[in-house]
Formats: structure tokens, sequence, C-alpha cells
């Protein structure tokens, strides 16, 4: 009787794990095969503490302050963003999905294609670096991503965590960097991060550069 109540909690803890899965699916491309199951568990229960994948979903405008220098807002639902920096009195509009727009630089409005052409382009790079420090924990499933799971440690305020690190491949303009994510053991929400990034030159491949984040 006793081996019969372990396979149906063996049961119960599968479908439980089955159903969060199922609501929170991963994107085309999410490297499933050569993640962790562990992590991948952990990245659900991050989704799920968050408010839940149809509340992301749902979410269609997402307005934020990047460290004082510049104010996106983001239209996720038509991909529309608009990029204000005070200090340089600059504007930038860009489409997402279709990469047009606008741009005024230093008050005056670009006409020349070439630098539409530049300013989008660097309005699109600005987009996907802003936007995945503000919502990365959103997207550990996302096309491209790896999820290995590097056990428990502390965060620096000396909360327990569990430790997820994300690497990429092929997706973003960065795909050489990886994260290590920490997740409390309570809240189950992502409260702090390390950015680790590789800088490559033709001849040498530098160690990765550490920088610790706080989500607060």
């Amino acid at each position: 009787m006793k081996s019969l109540r372990l396979v149906f909690f063996a049961l119960w803890c599968l479908s439980g794990l089955l159903r969060a899965q199922e609501s929170n699916p991963a994107a085309a491309g999410f490297n499933k095969s050569a993640s962790d199951p562990e992590a991948i568990a952990i990245a659900d229960q991050v989704m799920q503490a968050m408010g839940g994948r149809t509340a992301w979903n749902n979410t269609r405008y997402i307005y934020w302050n990047f460290f004082g220098s510049r104010q996106l807002l983001w239209d996720k639902f038509t991909g529309n963003v608009r990029i204000d920096i005070p200090k340089e009195n600059t504007v930038l509009q860009i489409h997402l999905h279709s990469n047009t727009g606008k741009a005024m630089v230093r008050g005056q409005v670009m006409t020349e294609p070439d630098s539409i052409a530049y300013y989008l382009d660097r309005a699109k790079s600005i987009w996907i670096n802003d936007s995945y420090w503000l919502v990365m924990p959103f997207k550990m499933k996302d096309s491209g991503v790896t999820l290995k799971y590097l056990g428990k440690g502390n965060t620096e305020e000396g909360a327990k965590a569990d430790i997820v690190q994300l690497t990429f491949e092929e997706v973003g303009r960065t795909p050489d960097n990886k994260y290590h994510v920490y997740v409390e053991e309570t809240s189950r929400l992502v409260t702090q991060w390390k950015f680790l990034k590789t800088i490559r030159t033709p001849h040498l491949v530098s160690p990765p550069l550490e920088r610790l984040c706080s989500v607060w």
C-alpha cells in the first residue's frame, strides 16, 4: 500500500509539472533538449509567481525609465516603440516588425534615408537591450534560449535562491552573453541576476565581464 501511495504521489507531481509547462509553453526554438528539467520547472514557477502567462500575454503597454538615461513606451500588440532621450533632445519611433519609423535627433527631424536607417537601427538595439533587462524573467523560455540549473546559493541580501543560467544561440545582437538568474526559494521571483558579457575581437575572446543587478 505504501509503494502504491508513492506511485500516486509521483504521478501527481508529474501531472502538476505538465500542467505548469502547458500554461507556460516554450517559444518555438527554445532549446528544450539541452536544458535541465529543473531549470525549466523553475522558469515555469517564475512565470506563475509573476501573475501567469495569460496576464503577460494580455499586457499591452509597458512604459519604463532605463537608469535615468531614456524612457521607453512599448506597445506589445502592435510592435510600436517610442524612445525619448532627454539629454540628447532625441525621440526615436520604430515599428519592430517592419523596421520603419521616424527619428528626431537633437531637435531636428531626420529626412535622409541613410540617417533614418541608422537611427532606426539604434532604436532597435536600444529596445532589445532595455526591454530584456526589464522583462527577462518573462522570457526564460524564449527562442534560442538554453536553461541550466546551477544549484542553490544566496542573493547579495542573503536570501536563499535557486540559480539558473541562460545562454543564447543565434538570437539577439549579443548571443555570446549569458545570465545567472537568482530565483528566491520562498517567493519564486527573480530578485537578482548576473550579466556576463563576452567581448570578441578578431584574434581574442576576452573572459566574461560580470555585472550584478538587483530586480527592485
